[in-house]
């Protein structure tokens, strides 16, 4: 184990915390014991990080990188034995590239901040998600983050062209290509993006960007079978010329749910439906996006696919549309126990896996309190939520769920990763030879094993 002494030394006296200061800290956003570590460390740079790697590499000293602490799956949950390091001091953004369409980002930044940073220069970053405001860029891409806008724009790693990170003996890996053909051998980033930091820190990345669109067009649309809403799906990808950017989906019972809880019950949408769509198009041209528009969702209508719907009049109205997805105060109220989901499968098995996990929780776990259910349709990625009265049962219904995602051969996780929660259930969705092989990076990458130990496998 490390003396801090020696890590102050290499980072400063002022950007080390020690192990009885933190315990007053929770764990994470979601969890709120106390935490656990040796201390934290704040390194400015990407020397810093490396000498104190290296350091630790020595000493056996295990070691796990936080981001912005808003992970859903355990992955930074450490033990007195840990040392956490911050990379929040390695928060710089260059100034966009707004010919090449890039820029260079430090790890520590918040995912916010690089959106309104590249918004100045009228440029897109095509990550968004909930955290948005505390996530950091190193925690999105060791995740893999998807999100609200990856129909589009894609995941976390589409939007890397460079990347630098630290191996677990302080080797520092730079390769901050700012073009998208680089064809010099192996496609190194891949290999630590969605690592969850268990084979190298990342400091920094050089991030591929869009125009920012002009103009953006809402509605929340209503349908009485799930055929429909794939059917739409494809409408709007053909019709809107390439500008449909969300389309998330939402069962009937959470949709409600959170009608009452937000909206005090005034539903946009009148009558009951099985299955609720808020889809949102960006575009370059004001007039002419509205007008298209509502003429494809309007054609969807006449063609009987959708039942109903609202085409969002005003920001204010889009804001509230879109509380009806993103809100999830009154959830966590209801569920005293949440047990969450992040699964991905064939659009065409989502019905089908959705009843049985219902049928499944009703007769083998009946005291249940309901069963919420959403996602981004576009990408094939649902959230399934549920929750028990006490904790007992919650390894029980994590069985009935990830055996049935493997029996519809989908995955046990879209977007928020592995960490502990999930991983005593990789093999639900990886083979044995692939988990051998993912051993083998580990082994080759940090042989003595430092980096977020007992993490994803």
């Amino acid at each position: 184990m490390v003396d801090l002494d020696d890590v102050r030394r290499i980072v400063g006296e002022r950007h080390v915390v020690d192990g009885a200061a933190l315990s007053g800290r929770p764990q994470d956003f979601w969890v709120h014991t106390p935490t656990a570590a040796l201390g934290l460390a704040k390194p400015k740079d990407v020397q810093e990080l490396s000498a104190m790697l290296a350091l630790c590499h020595q000493e056996d000293q295990p070691v796990i990188a936080e981001g912005g602490r808003t992970n859903l799956v355990g992955a930074t949950q450490s033990t007195g034995e840990t040392l956490l390091v911050s990379l929040e001091r390695l928060n710089d953004i260059a100034a966009p590239d707004r010919q090449g369409m890039t820029v260079e980002v430090g790890a520590g930044a918040i995912i916010e901040t690089i959106q309104q940073r590249c918004a100045t220069d009228g440029l897109r970053f095509g990550l968004d998600f909930g955290a948005r405001g505390s996530a950091t860029l190193g925690g999105a891409l060791s995740t893999n983050a998807g999100g609200f806008q990856a129909l589009r724009y894609g995941v976390a790693r589409d939007q890397v062209l460079g990347l630098e990170c630290v191996l677990a003996d302080g080797t520092v890996l730079s390769h901050l290509s700012s073009f998208v053909k680089d064809n010099t051998g192996y496609d190194l980033k891949h290999l630590f993006i969605g690592s969850e930091g268990t084979l190298g820190v990342i400091t920094r990345a050089v991030l591929r960007l869009h125009p920012a669109p002009q103009s953006v067009n809402t509605a929340l649309l209503a349908f009485e079978t799930f055929e429909a809403v794939a059917e739409t799906l494809g409408l709007m990808r053909r019709d809107l010329n390439g500008t449909l950017s969300s389309f998330e989906i939402m069962w009937a019972e959470f949709f409600h749910f959170n009608v009452d809880a937000v909206l005090n019950g005034r539903s946009p949408i009148e009558g009951r439906y099985p299955f609720y769509i808020l889809c949102e198009s960006e575009g370059f041209e004001a007039e002419a996006d509205a007008a298209l528009f509502e003429t494809v969702v309007g054609r969807a209508i006449e063609d009987g696919l959708v039942a109903d719907a609202v085409i969002a009049a005003s920001s204010r109205q889009r804001q509230e549309l879109w509380r009806i997805r993103e809100d999830f105060e009154a959830e966590m109220q209801l569920f005293k126990t949440m047990i969450d989901f992040d699964v991905s499968l064939p659009v065409a098995s989502m019905e089908a896996f959705v009843s049985e996990v219902e049928r499944r929780l009703n007769e083998e776990v009946p005291g249940n309190l309901g069963l919420h259910v959403l996602g981004h349709l576009g990408d094939g990625n649902l959230h399934v939520t549920t929750g028990l009265a006490t904790p007992e049962g919650k390894g029980e219904v994590r069985r009935l769920v990830y055996e049935l995602i493997s029996g519809y051969g989908g995955s046990i996780s879209a977007e928020h990763g592995i960490g502990l929660a999930k991983r005593d259930y990789l093999h639900h969705s990886r083979t044995a030879a692939e988990i051998a092989t993912m051993r083998a990076l580990k082994q080759a990458l940090d042989p003595k094993g430092i980096l977020n130990p007992g993490k994803v496998i």
